[in-house]
């Protein structure tokens, strides 16, 4: 099956209204371990691969801030597949900062 495309954005709800960054982070980390491609945006961040294997990788991220003491997550959830268009590369290529 051809690549897909998953964005996620997770907003933590943390006791005694504590910094959500490091459990951002946290979820972020995940990601980076999963070995799939991915990119950091502002507000979410996209992976590339398997739509079975991404999908696996967001469930991880639950497990990843239950484990870390968040209380809740709500999360905003793109799924783009399969991602004819191109890689999660090439779509954003010409945005690209180049020096």
């Amino acid at each position: 099956m051809p690549n897909a495309l998953v964005s996620i954005q997770v907003i933590p709800r943390t006791a005694d209204n504590a910094d959500v960054i490091p459990l951002v982070d946290r979820a972020i980390q995940v990601i980076a371990d999963s070995g799939l491609a991915y990119r950091v945006g502002p507000l979410e961040t996209t992976m590339e691969g398997p739509l079975s294997r991404c999908l696996e990788v967001v469930q991880q991220i639950y497990d990843a801030l239950i484990a870390s003491g968040c209380l809740s997550t709500i999360s905003q959830i793109k799924v783009y597949c399969p991602a004819a268009a191109g890689s999660l590369y090439d779509l954003t290529e010409k945005y690209d900062c180049h020096d």
